[in-house]
């Protein structure tokens, strides 16, 4: 359900009321406090989005807290506490649902609060299906995916180029990094315990289906390093800890093609996931305003194509693919290394927002106890 005229309207009476100029004025005062996820992509955001805005807006001040990965218990714990720190929230989508569903993120109306493309397409339609649930604001698509160390491949064997290539120890011996939570690595495992990937959904909802991917990984356990964070893989690739690892796409990028390391891309199965903003319920009508007006600047047409010349990931908007060019410092052709191109997206598994709203709370329950034994 989308926001009500009448909550509309109040919004843009507290805008006013503020003093602030709404959709992409310049009159923003104060202090935000944004939550992302540190390393390659935050730097990104910085480069796209805050960095333009306080230049036009010399009286705000924005200070990073990189909690994205924990921000739905601390979005919890802030309103059980009734002090709400944070103005703005990066998440991913199936975390936003969540934060939907238990009123701990605003409603929003995309075409009452957000910039139309450039030829006047509004908001809802730029954005197209990526708007899943009501509260959250696309930025990008992305995904998880693995990278390898070439100078570790066994010689005589082809690099790996199969998902199910991370669970065959004989072929490609060595230490694997897996993100330390069961999303993506459920999803992997029973696919390479030959389920059919139009049922991988069907079969995980199942106390079965839990048990027969946690079997699956109980096969490598021994030979994996858990990761928290999004720059673990990379450091763990570049010391040789690890022969092969699962991160995010732009993390990879940033380690093979910045840095120079000797690093392969791995795209079979890569899961393509949505990152974007939520804005937390119960905002004061003075931060809301500027929340707002910010929200209108970063996300236009132009600030997600700008964000792509930082970092590989797609920009959510359809206006904003055209504007793709090259790496800002590099050079380099940005499209060939977006995961969405077609030779990078052969086979790729789409991830089920719904369904991890839904199972989230259980299966991190029973994957952490997993992991515990």
């Amino acid at each position: 359900m989308k926001l009500s005229k009448t909550l509309l309207a109040t919004s843009a009476l507290g805008v006013a009321a503020a003093g602030l100029a709404y959709a992409g004025g310049h009159m923003a005062t104060g202090t935000f406090t944004f939550v992302s996820w540190g390393g390659a992509y935050q730097a990104s955001q910085t480069n796209a989005y805050t960095d333009p805005y306080t230049a036009n807006n010399p009286d705000v001040q924005v200070v990073w807290d990189e909690s994205s990965n924990e921000a739905v218990a601390k979005l919890r714990a802030m309103n059980e506490a009734g002090n709400l720190t944070w103005d703005l929230v990066d998440v991913v989508a199936s975390d936003a649902l969540r934060l939907c569903d238990e009123g701990l993120a605003m409603e929003i109306d995309p075409d009452e609060m957000l910039a139309p493309a450039p030829d006047g397409t509004p908001a809802s339609e730029d954005f197209g299906d990526l708007l899943v649930g009501d509260c959250f604001i696309p930025q990008i698509v992305y995904s998880t995916t693995f990278g390898y160390r070439t100078d570790m491949v066994p010689d005589g064997v082809e690099p790996p180029n199969d998902i199910c290539d991370v669970f065959d120890l004989e072929t490609y011996p060595g230490m694997r990094s897996l993100e330390s939570r069961p999303i993506n690595n459920m999803e992997w495992a029973l696919l390479c315990d030959g389920v059919a990937k139009a049922d991988v959904y069907d079969v995980l909802a199942t106390d079965e289906g839990q048990e027969r991917a946690l079997a699956k990984l109980d096969t490598i356990r021994d030979s994996v390093i858990w990761w928290n964070a999004g720059a673990d893989t990379p450091q763990l690739l570049a010391d040789g800890e690890v022969f092969i690892g699962s991160t995010y796409n732009g993390r990879l990028f940033s380690a093979i093609v910045e840095q120079n390391q000797p690093i392969g891309m791995m795209w079979d199965a890569q899961v393509f996931d949505l990152d974007g903003w939520i804005i937390p319920a119960g905002l004061p009508e003075d931060r809301l305003a500027r929340v707002m007006d910010f929200v209108y600047f970063a996300t236009d047409t132009q600030r997600l194509a700008d964000q792509a010349a930082y970092i590989s990931y797609g920009p959510a908007r359809l206006s904003s693919a055209p504007l793709v060019g090259n790496h800002a410092e590099l050079g380099i052709e940005m499209a060939p290394h977006m995961p969405t191109d077609p030779n990078n997206a052969q086979n790729t598994f789409l991830y089920n927002y719904e369904f991890w709203a839904d199972y989230r709370d259980d299966i991190d329950a029973k994957f952490q106890a997993w992991l515990a034994q």
